[in-house]
């Protein structure tokens, strides 16, 4: 009589997503609702003008995130479909779950939450820490292991963001340190406890090709175009709207031409590293986020721009290989050193910009919208007064040291969800693999020597 072969354990991607969307269905039914509209012609013509200033931004961000930053993982060459379709659901899903978080802590009045546009594009920006954080452990993690990741990160980005941005009152309207810096350190602490027991080997399938390079790279310009957006959209309009904008490509611009300079002096024959490219680029970006709506001089935020590309340019040359070997450091993406180098950088500069600031002119220079409503120069204004410049370079020092530390311990502490038996990671010979979650016809040979179509059939259903 033959034995029937053991029963497989159900995939618990689709049963964890379809649970988290009847829950936000029902929070959604019972709770949200659109702002009431209004009856005067002033305020319609205030909401319409007000709409379309933010609008063409948050579409933007739209590109940035599920285009450009796709593009840009895509650096693996058997792992493309994997990275665009991951990212996509974690901006999904995180985003959706930040809604909820939101409104129940910052929103929720008289038993209802209004939604409008503002909410959801800070949503989306607890939404990117998360894109940002499992760039660390890109291809050695299932997707269920990524939803236990963001499920964990938002919940702490939002108590970090608050404690930061409205009882600190730190500046940083473009997120250098609340978004970039917190997510590479929350990101590095949950590859310590998921791989910091031993160094991984580097794996056969990591080895990138000219194809991958250049979505790479062509993922980089996109992000690279729409940078702007994404820092001056929480700008008061006008004014300081108007110098993140030029602050912003002024930085880039710098950091590109910087990035091709320092790759081609590092590399041998002086020809340029994809790698540096792809990220060196963007690192002007991320550093000017704390500084852009001041009233820096221009050759400020060139000046930052350059030093924040070196920064990222060497970090990959020397830093990455000496963490990997000396702390067991695994870093896929290189995220430290395009976030967490230029985030520090770029705060360090905020607190220089301050000092260096004259008081007459602070209130003018110093503006940003909360995330959480509210303009952060005016709470901001009271360790002005109360402490002067230096007090407020202090608070930016302070809000550092606070994304770093608190990021990096909920990092390690997310150990303990992602150590759970169901969410077992993806088997060795399986990391950097579509065939893990795609069904495409070279099965057999995307497997590797000695896979078969039936091992990677079973992994699917027992891994994922």
């Amino acid at each position: 009589m033959a034995v029937p072969p053991p029963a497989r354990p159900r995939c618990l991607l689709p049963l964890s997503l379809g649970l988290f969307q009847g829950a936000l269905l029902l929070f959604f039914a019972l709770f949200v609702t659109y702002d009431e509209p209004s009856v005067r012609a002033e305020d319609v013509n205030l909401v319409a003008n007000q709409l379309y200033g933010i609008f063409p931004l948050f579409q933007d961000i739209q590109v940035m995130l599920v285009v450009g930053l796709g593009l840009l993982l895509t650096f693996l060459p058997r792992y493309g479909l994997s990275v665009l379709t991951h990212n996509f659901l974690l901006l999904n899903f995180s985003t959706q779950w930040a809604l909820m978080l939101q409104g129940l802590l910052h929103h929720f009045h008289h038993g209802q939450v209004h939604l409008d546009l503002r909410n959801l594009l800070t949503a989306e920006f607890a939404a990117v820490t998360v894109l940002i954080s499992v760039g660390a452990v890109l291809g050695r993690t299932s997707p269920c292991q990524l939803l236990v990741v963001a499920t964990c990160e938002v919940p702490v980005y939002l108590a970090s963001e608050w404690a930061i941005i409205t009882r600190l009152g730190v500046l940083d309207v473009g997120g250098t340190i609340t978004i970039h810096v917190f997510s590479c350190y929350f990101g590095l602490g949950v590859s310590k406890a998921l791989f910091g027991a031993a160094r991984q080997p580097v794996h056969p399938k990591e080895t990138t090709t000219p194809r991958s390079d250049l979505l790479s790279l062509v993922g980089t310009l996109i992000l690279w175009v729409f940078w702007p957006s994404f820092v001056s959209v929480l700008c008061q309009p006008g004014d300081a709207q108007h110098r993140a904008i030029l602050n912003t490509f002024l930085a880039m611009s710098a950091s590109a031409v910087t990035t091709m300079v320092v790759s081609s002096l590092l590399e041998r024959d002086n020809k340029l590293s994809p790698g540096h490219l792809q990220n060196g680029s963007l690192a002007g970006g991320v550093a000017i986020g704390a500084v852009a709506d001041m009233a820096v001089p221009p050759v400020a935020a060139l000046a930052l721009g350059s030093l924040s590309a070196v920064a990222c340019i060497l970090g990959f040359k020397f830093l990455t290989p000496l963490l990997a070997r000396k702390l067991t450091l695994q870093d896929q993406c290189g995220i430290h050193n395009l976030h967490g180098l230029p985030g520090i950088l770029g705060a360090a500069a905020s607190a220089v910009a301050i000092l260096v600031a004259s008081e007459d002119t602070s209130r003018s220079r110093f503006s940003q919208v909360s995330p959480v409503g509210g303009n952060t120069s005016e709470a901001a204004w009271g360790w002005w007064g109360d402490r002067g410049a230096g007090g407020q370079a202090l608070c930016q020092a302070v809000g550092l040291v606070v994304a770093i530390g608190g990021s990096l311990l909920a990092g390690l502490l997310t150990r303990a969800a992602l150590r759970l038996p169901c969410l077992a990671q993806p088997p060795e010979r399986l990391c950097f693999d579509d065939s893990l979650y795609f069904k495409i016809r070279d099965q057999a040979e995307s497997l590797g020597p000695g896979g078969t179509a039936e091992e990677g059939a079973l992994a699917l259903k027992e891994r994922v």
